[in-house]
């Protein structure tokens, strides 16, 4: 694990390689082969790869989402757009969703979605010289596997690093709010949480939970947490 700044090359190789947020493969004459051409940052954070080096990607804490494909994002409708709709993912440019993007839909079966409805999705096209694009399905499955329409619930908005650690299965923040209280959640890499409880006091406390983990806020740990919870009358 290394710091990276902009501009700067990192030694990502791999036969399968996938780029995450904050690399860039460029192209170049000098090179026959793609796969061989130079990796660079562009953006400063911390260096990151899988297991088997086959995905690389750099971890920041700006303030922007940059849409990245494969990447999950909760999203407002904010208009149609020819057989399908926009939505704003909090990116510089409105994603676009096409009418076919949902699992079984059809020309003549499309989902009914208005102007404010919120949707989880799948970043399935993402490209700096381009809008990025949504699906609202598993790309190997192709089921909807939780991707749609979120109905009712609650949505806030915590740091893009406060994202990837409530994504992250170690992490003890929801496991905790779990063994508490029925809830379901959907956390967006672009910084948005959906959070859907039975009463408003539980709904109230994962609220209170996740900004006072923040970093971006408190930076509370695990044991701080459970005491706070238990002063809380849920």
């Amino acid at each position: 694990m290394s710091i990276v700044l902009p501009g700067e090359q990192v030694p990502a190789q791999h036969v399968n390689l996938k780029l995450g947020p904050g690399l860039l493969q460029l192209s170049s004459e000098t090179h026959q082969q793609a796969k061989s051409a130079p990796v660079i940052a562009t953006r400063s954070g911390v260096l990151n790869h899988s297991a088997n080096k086959s995905k690389w990607w750099v971890e920041g804490n700006s303030r922007r989402y940059v849409p990245a494909a494969q990447e999950s994002v909760i999203g407002v409708i904010t208009g149609r757009s020819g057989e399908g709709w926009r939505v704003d993912i909090g990116s510089a440019h409105p994603a676009s969703l096409d009418g076919l993007a949902f699992e079984g839909a059809t020309k003549r079966n499309k989902p009914s979605l208005k102007v404010g409805s919120l949707l989880y999705a799948r970043v399935s096209l993402a490209h700096k010289d381009m809008e990025p694009e949504l699906e609202c399905f598993d790309a190997q499955t192709h089921k909807a596997d939780g991707f749609g329409e979120l109905k009712e619930g609650f949505v806030l908005q915590c740091s893009l690093q406060m994202s990837r650690l409530l994504l992250d299965p170690k992490h003890f923040l929801l496991p905790l709010l779990g063994s508490r209280f029925p809830l379901e959640a959907a956390v967006g890499m672009n910084g948005k949480v959906w959070i859907s409880t039975k009463e408003t006091k539980h709904t109230i406390a994962i609220v209170r939970c996740i900004e006072a983990v923040d970093p971006d806020g408190g930076g509370m740990h695990e044991n701080d947490v459970k005491k706070f919870l238990s002063k809380l009358d849920i």
